[in-house]
């Protein structure tokens, strides 16, 4: 692919990634964005001959922001800032070529099975984040349901609570991907928290108005008694008595298979985007296995969680689990690239 890069838009400022405040005025973006597409001679997203599709998984303030309630800061201190700078400017510099942007939303609520307001542990004291829950612990009666869930989430049936948590327990370990993680509470819908970085925000109206493109969202995380890293699948699709709990996300699935080529960045290298993309490279493996090599993943527009332990290191630091995943990733054909790389130097 022969693409010169285009210029950045003069109200673009690189340091308002960094900004919890920053807001496009849409109104100025639509305006800019019309001149823009004149100036350039940009044609319509509807004209390309080769669809390419961005997807920007969790580009929220919590994950993207110091001042979010579950930073994604990688070893550097700095990642999804730095991060969130980068997906902004490539949006901008490889506009004309990028088809649709879609951007992830995790979407939560204030008690989710993996949030600390939803167990108690055996002397009925809330239980804190940052911790694992595992089948072994319910058995024990270390930790339990809070009773306070049943009303509104069952019918006041508690004993079908403790039998359902048990099995979601029992259904991630039997998958052998994640054990149940208590995170802070984050992106809490109404929240200030569950929006997309401005910055990011900015650039993806940008480009729906300059292409005449649609600015897709895609929601996930909302039901209470299973987690949703994947934007393509809950974690555990069953309840303990056989009915459905969630189901797969086919359609959007199909959306991106359908595409000529798929560039894949966001937060949480080691969590949401891992398990994206292992629903994408599964279904792939189930097809073609010949797809995987129209996957594009964006390394330097990633970061991996951490939790600092206050004295220089971390409590938790799950980049081992990150590099580890995108290892698999290459070794099944996608492509590692890097968004400071000119696109048609990678792009086939």
């Amino acid at each position: 692919m022969n693409h010169k890069e285009l210029p950045l838009p003069v109200f673009y400022d690189h340091k308002s990634a960094e900004k919890w405040g920053h807001r496009p005025k849409e109104e100025l973006v639509f305006v800019a964005a019309e001149d823009w597409r004149k100036a350039l001679e940009i044609r319509p997203a509807g004209a390309d001959k080769t669809n390419v599709h961005l997807l920007l998984i969790d580009v929220q303030k919590d994950f993207c922001h110091p001042e979010g309630a579950l930073f994604v800061a990688g070893r550097s201190g700095r990642g999804a800032i730095d991060d969130s700078r980068r997906i902004a400017e490539f949006i901008y510099k490889n506009l004309d070529v990028l088809t649709a942007i879609t951007t992830t939303m995790d979407t939560h609520f204030s008690h989710q099975i993996f949030f600390p307001s939803f167990w108690v542990d055996r002397e009925g004291k809330p239980l804190s984040a940052h911790r694992v829950i595992t089948m072994r612990d319910i058995d024990a009666g270390e930790v339990r349901p809070n009773p306070a869930m049943a009303k509104w989430l069952c019918g006041g049936n508690y004993t079908w609570l403790v039998k359902q948590v048990r099995h979601y327990c029992e259904e991630l370990e039997k998958a052998g991907k994640y054990t149940l993680y208590l995170w802070p509470p984050h992106c809490l819908l109404g929240s200030d928290g569950h929006a997309l970085v401005g910055a990011i925000h900015e650039a993806r109206l940008f480009h729906s108005y300059v292409r005449g493109a649609q600015s897709w969202v895609e929601v996930k995380g909302g039901n209470p008694l299973t987690e949703n890293y994947s934007v393509l699948s809950p974690e555990v699709l069953t309840r303990f008595d056989g009915q459905p709990l969630g189901q797969k996300n086919t359609l959007f699935l199909k959306t991106l298979l359908a595409a000529d080529a798929v560039i894949i960045a966001g937060q949480a290298a080691s969590h949401c985007v891992k398990s994206s993309i292992d629903d994408i490279l599964s279904e792939i493996a189930s097809v073609d296995a010949a797809l995987a090599r129209k996957i594009y993943l964006l390394t330097d527009c990633m970061s991996a969680v951490t939790v600092p332990d206050g004295k220089g290191g971390f409590a938790a630091d799950f980049t081992p689990e990150a590099d580890k995943a995108l290892a698999k990733f290459a070794a099944a054909g996608m492509k590692l690239v890097k968004s400071t790389d000119e696109i048609g130097s990678w792009l086939k």
